[in-house]
């Protein structure tokens, strides 16, 4: 799963993004005590794992009102990489509403296309857009 957790990263941060395998593998270690039950993984036999789903459930600090949080999402580069997707998606909202929570945020970087293009398969909507401006900004 950290290798999945490295992809996600160098997908999301570009050069910012922690690659160390190890880093991932603690930061994954310590949420399992926690978040163990919304942690899904894809396999087929004894092979390495061709997908991944991490879910947390929180509260709104605000509302009260409980939420889930499709913290990492991905799927390995193998020819069913569509259907085993769409399977994880299916077993996390399964999941979800198991734990009684109606409504599931999800991120994914702007230019992750097919990850944008699986969530709207299953009805998430776009609902903010993160705005950054590297270094110190435009220089004049």
């Amino acid at each position: 799963m950290a290798e999945f957790e490295v992809e996600i990263a160098k997908i999301s941060f570009a050069d910012e993004a922690i690659t160390d395998p190890a880093v991932h593998e603690k930061k994954l270690l310590k949420a399992m005590t926690r978040t163990r039950d919304g942690m899904l993984v894809a396999c087929r036999g004894d092979g390495p794992a061709d997908g991944w789903l991490w879910i947390t459930v929180n509260t709104n600090a605000m509302s009260g009102a409980r939420y889930a949080n499709f913290r990492s999402l991905a799927v390995a580069d193998v020819p069913e990489r569509t259907e085993i997707g769409e399977l994880l998606l299916e077993k996390g909202l399964e999941f979800v509403r198991s734990e009684g929570v109606e409504e599931v945020v999800g991120k994914v970087h702007v230019r992750n296309v097919r990850m944008r293009t699986l969530y709207r398969k299953f009805g998430f909507e776009s609902t903010h857009l993160t705005m950054r401006l590297p270094s110190a900004g435009p220089q004049q």
